[in-house]
């Protein structure tokens, strides 16, 4: 996606291309095979969903052509991981490179431990209490209530005269694979009816895949799997700069 001239122009295929991804189902298909996708382009040409569908459909609201859409429907089938993930930016990461890429960015810190060693902020750990608990043993456990992201800034005392910069810290603890996207709403109004955009919900990916799996890299070191992300891009793209790469996926 590119602005010309205050235009957003979509670097997609043509309709009639026999390349072109025609759903959502063969969108999951190709981040499965491949591994992990960005949503729009960026610097790596040819790694991102944008540029494998069709130009001309995004923003127009149909479900079954509009990839717009499409994130909504993927992040609530589970079948991928959704999120801010590449540079702060949306994409997807199947959940065979899940554990590697929160070995890595999370560098083998679960959130409690990274916050009782004084590497997670506090914004960071009021956001994550909605998630996080512990039971009656003080084992951890992962709360279940869903939370629209709307509701989630004003419930954690964001915005005007509290804590600043809660996008930042959304995206900054998607980033670190602590929060993924996992379904879309609309608000409701009180009346029960709903009304506005669909707005996101996040869950901790253990919820989704478990623990053991999302911890499954834990055991090597986290440079380790970041080399394997790397070299997994690098031969995928021979021709990226590494510059370009380093700063979409560290």
């Amino acid at each position: 996606m590119a602005n010309e001239n205050g235009t957003w122009i979509m670097r997609g295929l043509a309709w009639e291309d026999p390349y072109r991804i025609r759903t959502w189902q063969e969108l999951v298909h190709w981040v499965n095979e491949i591994g992990f996708l960005p949503l729009f382009a960026n610097p790596i040409t040819g790694f991102s969903a944008e540029e494998h569908v069709a130009a001309d459909v995004w923003w127009t609201g149909d479900r079954e052509q509009d990839p717009w859409e499409w994130r909504e429907i993927i992040a609530a089938s589970h079948e991928v991981a959704y999120g801010k993930f590449f540079d702060g930016k949306a994409g997807f990461i199947s959940r065979a490179w899940l554990p590697y890429f929160a070995n890595y960015r999370r560098n083998g810190y679960d959130f409690d431990s990274r916050y009782e060693d004084g590497i997670a902020t506090h914004r960071e750990k009021v956001i994550m209490d909605f998630y996080l608990g512990t039971d009656s043993s003080g084992e951890l456990l992962w709360k279940q209530d869903t939370i629209l992201s709307t509701d989630l800034k004003k419930m954690a005392g964001f915005g005007k005269g509290g804590l600043k910069n809660y996008p930042g810290i959304i995206t900054g603890l998607q980033m670190q694979l602590y929060l993924v996207i996992t379904d879309f709403r609309r608000r409701r109004n009180k009346k029960g009816s709903e009304y506005g955009i669909s707005v996101s919900v996040m869950f901790p990916p253990e919820t989704i895949w478990g623990y053991d799996h999302l911890t499954s890299a834990y055991k090597e070191e986290p440079e380790a799997s970041l080399n394997r992300i790397l070299t997994h891009v690098q031969k995928l793209y021979p021709d990226a700069e590494e510059q370009a790469l380093y700063r979409l996926l560290r």
